[in-house]
């Protein structure tokens, strides 16, 4: 069971709880007598359970970067925080939109549930919008048959404290402000062409020659967004000594 699921049935459990307490056995006790336990704990936290579900859903929601394919963006053991009404208002658990509040611009940091395995969230970058033609050549992205800009960043790599120096470093510039990604000159790049279907987006991993992408298995749907992400809180690193305080408070790109 997903956590959104249990903190919508713990809620549901001590609101419920508390109701029949409140309508029903409330009444009913003498003056004297002492609540059940099951009531105090029920009043106790069903207001905390509940902040936290509204907080968790509507507003910003905690995630943990598990895998490389962000880099440098986003760092292995990097937590970070999302927006959840910025694709969208959406009920917990059934994911279904109540509220349109705005839709992913291209150069986006995304987490979207996994088209393949909707339980599970990836994090990517929003490179195709509904309708572009996305296209990836000889290590080089192109939207609606435009190049899109990039420029070598002359300084040494460092992937995880470790000097990479094969691995190139680049500003690419899907927007006016430019973001970094990694190439791998040594790595094959999965190429092609695809149009964006109506509804989808088509996203990518900043370390592009080891990212599992829309490259790979196709474009997000739009029922599959969960929010776009903004903030690291905190950054743990067990080979660099634990928190890493260089990456605590940063925004992301």
């Amino acid at each position: 069971m997903s956590f959104p699921a249990i903190m919508v049935l713990l809620v549901a459990i001590t609101g419920l709880i508390w109701l029949v307490d409140r309508f029903w056995l409330a009444p009913k006790r003498k003056v004297n007598d002492n609540e059940p336990a099951i009531v105090e704990y029920a009043k106790s936290f069903f207001p905390i359970l509940l902040l936290v579900l509204v907080i968790r859903s509507f507003i910003a929601e905690p995630f943990r970067i598990p895998s490389e394919s962000m880099l440098p963006t986003l760092h292995v053991g990097d937590f970070i925080l999302v927006n959840k009404f910025s694709y969208g208002v959406r009920l917990p658990v059934i994911n279904t939109k109540i509220l349109d509040t705005g839709s992913p611009e291209r150069g986006d940091v995304m987490v979207f549930r996994y088209p393949k395995q909707p339980e599970i969230d990836y994090i990517k970058r929003v490179i195709g919008l509904p309708g572009d033609k996305v296209g990836y050549f000889n290590k080089t992205l192109y939207i609606n048959g435009q190049e899109v800009k990039t420029e070598v960043v002359d300084k040494p790599v460092e992937m995880l404290g470790i000097i990479a120096p094969r691995v190139q470093l680049k500003h690419e510039f899907l927007d006016a402000e430019p973001h970094e990604i990694f190439l791998d000159p040594q790595r094959q790049s999965m190429e092609g062409e695809v149009t964006v279907p109506e509804g989808h987006y088509f996203v990518m991993g900043d370390n592009r020659d080891n990212s599992n992408d829309s490259r790979v298995w196709g474009t997000v749907p739009e029922e599959n967004l969960v929010g776009k992400a903004f903030f690291v809180w905190m950054s743990w690193d067990w080979d660099q000594g634990g928190l890493v305080w260089s990456r605590v408070g940063s925004s992301i790109n």
